[in-house]
């Protein structure tokens, strides 16, 4: 839509949404409105300042500030701490001017301290179609000495005032991720976060807010996130005037940054929505966005793969290999992945993380024979790597032990057998970036299945030329910057993030990463739950899911690759154990996965009943045309008697014929009437669903 700028007051105006902010009688920048929509420019409430309300809560404790700063007698949590040269910890911003670049449908506002040479700008641009705001902050000085910077979150959001705050975060740990919450808040800060160096199992950046009543489908919701793949923090306060501010970005946990004169810092960005029909409105503005304008690849076919590790683990060779491409090939696979054991000494977890080329035991003439063969049985070769890290027993560990992270003098800690290596050092990135370089240049490798297996201990940098607790960000710029190179060199090669599962799922690595790996938890009742909120945050062109054997004496293979299918579809089990009857069933889901693959990954996904809350539930995608759509139910274990409940449709045209389980009716008749199925325990069907 637009940038509206009434003179220092300014409204951007999306689709269906709209967020204003401007300056107050007294000149602070301060938020104006967020939510739906109005009619006119002026319908939006003007800026305004507090009445002072007694001595212990002066005017600057309840305003809504854009930015607020540790200034005065503010007492809520801020989004900027800096410590200057000479002790002063005031930080107190004043409006300069703003410009809106209407093109790119950006607005910068420019603040300055009043006391010293610190310039910030607020950068929020719009993306009108998805109703969502993007959020960041670039900060300089022109002072002659560096300042201290121990916090500098991304964006702070206010909500308009609610009888009730409920707060919808996610928790968990390794394997069992994405489990979902509903907060009702009261006084006080709720803090959610990570300190171990990545976004982690425990919880993601995301956050949404609602009065405590709405549902998937109804009711106003505010959400947000930030696309960072390091320490994280958001902060849901309310305060003693039952204001709330959420506030997010960086985690300032063991932060600092020295900004050096002329030098400029720029904070993650922060993505705000906002969504008026629930909770499944939200997500769908997300899963659009993303999927339309951020993947690095965009709307390309997500490839079947079959991933190695389960059938062999570390025992691999040429010869082993290839029997299992075969396997794969004939059942339809169209991506062959080799997992760990293939590089130097790597015959168990304890030797060659750092030495990233091939075993010559293992592959005498390379890796060219297997991809020769994987390619003559039609299928393209992947590859899995973990470089951040390295075994102690390892060349590379032998010539640099002192590019790992690490405290001098104190005990290195293993995990995994393995240490972190520095990526915040440039010399680190380099040596990633050429012997990586070096590996894809040399193979025809597709696809990259990049892990990273362990969280951050002794979080030291001996010879940082600056402040070294700027570790936590320098990190994952490192990272980034390792990533980006690579993909400009190889721009055709898929990335797909993982850290021992869904410990690195974030918008800031999806920059990079078409696909992600939300858990090493492939049981696939366990699964459902995982999936049904991960698909909260982000689509299921992302949501890499594997049909293994875990659980197979209770779950049958159909079940399996149902679940699976709802993703993007991937086989981890050991196929060379299946019998000929299970490859055949395969080779037929595989087929069917074909013919929807397209709708699920670029459809629009409805929840029908949730796995989380009931023991039957149901999942449906529907092309954005509304032509076709398929159905996913299951049945994980409840005791008999039961009867299977109906289940209702959504999403489709209230006025087409639809074709369902071999009856016709119209779209609002089947959300009316549903359709009824019989599900015994560990059960599933898939439902196609075709417009007449």
């Amino acid at each position: 839509m637009s940038i509206i700028i009434d003179k220092n007051s300014w409204v951007l105006e999306m689709d269906s949404c709209a967020y204003a902010l401007g300056l107050s009688p007294n000149g602070y920048l301060t938020h104006r409105y967020w939510g739906p929509r109005l009619q006119h420019a002026d319908d939006y409430p003007l800026p305004k300042d507090p009445d002072e309300e007694d001595s212990f809560n002066l005017p600057e404790n309840r305003r809504l500030l854009e930015y607020p700063t540790a200034e005065g007698a503010d007492y809520r949590d801020p989004c900027l701490c800096i410590r200057f040269q000479d002790g002063v910890r005031d930080v107190r911003l004043r409006f300069v001017d703003a410009e809106a670049e209407q093109d790119k449908d950006i607005l910068k506002i420019h603040l300055t301290d009043l006391s010293y040479e610190l310039h910030v700008i607020l950068c929020y641009q719009i993306h009108s179609r998805y109703d969502l705001i993007e959020r960041w902050v670039e900060i300089y000085q022109e002072g002659m000495k560096p300042i201290d910077v121990s916090r500098i979150f991304s964006s702070i959001w206010h909500l308009p005032d609610l009888e009730t705050y409920r707060l919808s975060y996610t928790s968990g740990k390794w394997a069992d991720e994405m489990k979902m919450h509903h907060e009702i808040l009261g006084p006080g800060k709720k803090v959610l976060a990570s300190r171990r160096l990545i976004t982690g199992h425990n919880g993601n950046p995301w956050f949404a807010l609602d009065d405590g009543t709405a549902t998937e489908y109804t009711g106003k919701v505010w959400f947000g996130t930030v696309a960072w793949s390091g320490n994280w923090k958001t902060i849901a306060e309310i305060s003693e005037n039952q204001m709330l501010q959420i506030l997010s970005g960086i985690n300032d946990w063991d932060f600092n940054w020295q900004l050096q004169p002329g030098e400029r810092f720029t904070t993650p960005h922060a993505i705000g929505g906002f969504s008026s029909e629930g909770f499944h409105e939200a997500s769908q503005k997300m899963h659009d966005y993303v999927r339309e304008e951020y993947l690095p690849h965009g709307k390309i076919t997500r490839k079947i793969l079959y991933n190695s590790w389960e059938a062999t683990t570390f025992d691999v060779d040429v010869h082993s290999q290839i029997a299992l491409a075969k396997n794969a090939a004939e059942m339809g696979v169209e991506l062959f992945v080799l997992d760990d054991g293939w590089f130097n000494r790597r015959n168990d977890d304890r030797a060659g993380l750092g030495d990233w080329w091939p075993d010559e035991k293992k592959f005498p003439e390379g890796l060219t024979p297997l991809i020769d063969e994987v390619k003559k049985l039609g299928m393209d070769f992947g590859l899995w790597i973990e470089p951040e890290m390295v075994n102690p027993d390892s060349d590379l560990y032998r010539l640099h032990p002192d590019w790992v992270i690490h405290f001098p003098g104190l005990d290195r800690t293993l995990a995994r057998n393995q240490l972190i290596l520095n990526l915040a050092k440039n010399e680190v990135q380099e040596y990633l970036i050429s012997v990586l370089d070096k590996l894809l240049s040399e193979n025809d490798i597709r696809f990259i299945k990049w892990d990273m297996n362990r969280n951050v201990s002794e979080p030291g940098w001996p010879d940082a030329s600056g402040d070294a607790r700027e570790l936590w960000v320098r990190y994952t710029m490192g990272v980034y910057h390792v990533w980006q190179t690579l993909r400009q060199r190889h721009p055709n090669i898929i990335f797909q993030s993982c850290s021992g599962g869904g410990g690195r799922v974030d918008l800031g690595i999806m920059k990079y990463a078409d696909q992600v790996w939300p858990s090493d938890n492939t049981e696939a009742s366990a699964r459902l739950c995982i999936q049904e909120n991960y698909l909260q945050l982000f689509p299921a062109a992302t949501m890499e899911s594997w049909v293994t054997d875990q659980n197979e004496a209770v779950i049958p293979l159909a079940f399996r690759f149902h679940v699976s299918m709802c993703g993007v579809l991937g086989i981890g089990g050991n196929i060379a154990n299946w019998s000929d009857t299970e490859r055949e069933e395969a080779k037929h889901w595989i087929s069917e996965y074909k013919k929807y693959r397209e709708i699920i990954h670029w459809g629009d996904r409805y929840l029908l009943r949730s796995a989380v809350e009931y023991a039957v539930s149901a999942v449906l995608y529907i092309s954005q045309d509304q032509q076709n759509g398929v159905l996913f139910a299951f049945r994980t274990y409840c005791a008999e008697p039961v009867e299977t409940p109906t289940i209702y449709p959504r999403g489709l045209a209230a006025n087409q014929l639809y074709e369902i389980v071999g009856q016709i009716k119209s779209g609002s008749a089947w959300e009316e009437v549903g359709i009824r199925l019989s599900l015994s325990n560990f059960s599933s069907v898939l439902i196609p669903i075709n417009r007449i």
